[in-house]
């Protein structure tokens, strides 16, 4: 049943091979059920009734994506823009979260009628194939960043922004954790050599086990104020009455006192950093896993894209901010993963999370970046399929890869490239290579910038 339905040996794969692929694609993003419901309670949501709807909106959207397009990518509430939702919307702007959770309901189902439609088909196809690669690599080096990051091993600096842990100050909180995320890489990289089938998901369950260890003996020390909590997880049930408290509740707000103006650009900037940050991770993890036809398209992407415009939909129905595709689907596919049985073993486990979400909540962050570093380090490979002979092409490629990581998202690596694209291209002479709606993209780009 499982070959006919997601068809394993035309792909390549086993059911092994696609439970450990989805269960490592979860460790990577279980951090998502501790940060999603910590930076939505900012906007005034109760934390376990966001992380009962984080688990739901990740298992309704991961399952879309399993049973419409058989791709081994998992959804979640995306990062980034839950920031916007609790900062910008609910905090600047002075929004309450459910105005907040309609705007994202209504990008849903804009996006339900773009994705029936050819519309975001059409922009995915009409990225040149340099730009896609720069997409694939610019990919890697940011979730290589978020890795580095949650192992401590990239800390802020006042001077140069970022710089390296201090070992010797911060020994028993962050240092031992970035020791820990070092030795969980070389044992990550070791099996994967060996080729070993798993080897991602024990370099994550090895590093956390180590930090385990380490608490026992007093080598890492919890400190909840700085952020550094107990690895050893804890036993406990969830509410479930709490997701009362956030169901349905984007249609209750109150949009008396909405100016329409400000409500437009909200949607707008949902909809602009949501279609490009699921179109980047599209590109970024087909393109590893070898999904990208002869014509650099991606088959079947028109029910990939339908499954994340329902996720965002139905997840702010739950109660929680736009629900997009994970660029940590990455991991599972660096672990093998290429059907949709990956991502229903990701799915179910979100929806176990429910019952269970105190010990997947207590997967810390250096546990899971060695995993991000590795497969970082095999997105970035895409770069290599660039023609550096044609500076046309290679530049904008190149800056795309750039402003990923340093600009921390996925989308502002896209305008850059297609922007940069664009320009170089004209003015050097080679304008008939570029297609009308990289024009339109161009431009659009810039107005977001302008006006947003």
């Amino acid at each position: 049943m499982l070959e006919k339905m997601f068809k394993l040996k035309e792909n390549n794969t086993t059911v092994r091979t696609e439970i450990l692929a989805g269960i490592t694609t979860f460790m990577t993003m279980a951090y998502i059920l501790a940060v999603n419901p910590n930076m939505l309670s900012a906007a005034g949501m109760d934390r376990e009734a966001v992380l009962i709807a984080t688990c739901l909106a990740s298992f309704v959207g991961t399952l879309a994506m399993a049973f419409l397009a058989n791709y081994p990518f998992a959804l979640a509430p995306g990062m980034g823009l839950n920031a916007y939702f609790a900062y910008t919307v609910c905090g600047q702007m002075g929004y309450s979260w459910k105005i907040a959770l309609m705007a994202v309901f209504v990008e849903g189902l804009i996006f339900i009628v773009l994705s029936l439609t050819n519309v975001r088909e059409a922009i995915f196809n009409a990225i040149p194939s340099s730009l896609k690669k720069g997409v694939g690599a610019g990919i890697g080096l940011f979730i290589a960043f978020i890795g580095l990051q949650g192992a401590h091993l990239v800390v802020n600096s006042d001077s140069t922004l970022t710089t390296y842990v201090d070992f010797a100050g911060n020994w028993h909180t962050q240092g031992i954790c970035a020791v820990l995320a070092l030795i969980g890489l070389i044992i990550t990289v070791i099996l994967y050599v060996k080729g070993i089938k798993g080897s991602i998901l024990i370099g994550i369950i090895a590093t956390w086990i180590m930090g385990m260890i380490c608490e026992a003996l007093g080598v890492y020390v919890v400190d909840a104020e700085s952020g550094f909590y107990s690895l050893y997880p804890a036993l406990g049930m969830t509410d479930f009455s709490s997701i009362g408290k956030t169901f349905g509740q984007c249609f209750t707000g109150d949009f008396g006192g909405v100016r329409i103006f400000d409500f437009i650009v909200i949607l707008l900037s949902f909809l602009f950093v949501d279609m490009f940050d699921t179109i980047g991770t599209l590109i970024g993890v087909s393109d590893k896993a070898g999904m990208l036809d002869e014509n650099e398209k991606l088959p079947r992407i028109k029910p990939a894209l339908l499954a994340d415009a329902i996720a965002t939909s139905v997840g702010a129905v739950f109660g929680t901010s736009t629900t997009t595709t994970y660029v940590e689907s990455s991991a599972g596919v660096g672990a093998g993963a290429r059907t949709g049985l990956a991502s229903v073993v990701t799915g179910v486990l979100f929806l176990v999370a429910i019952l269970f979400a105190p010990i997947f909540t207590a997967i810390p962050g250096f546990a899971t970046a060695p995993a991000l570093i590795f497969v970082g380090f095999l997105m970035i490979s895409a770069i290599l399929k660039v023609d550096f002979g044609d500076l046309t092409e290679a530049v904008p490629a190149y800056l795309c890869l750039l402003a990923m990581p340093l600009m921390y998202s996925i989308a502002e690596g896209i305008a850059i490239g297609v922007i940069s694209y664009v320009v170089i291209n004209v003015i050097c002479g080679k304008a008939k290579k570029v297609t009308p709606l990289m024009y339109v993209l161009a431009v659009l780009f810039v107005c977001k910038y302008i006006f947003l």
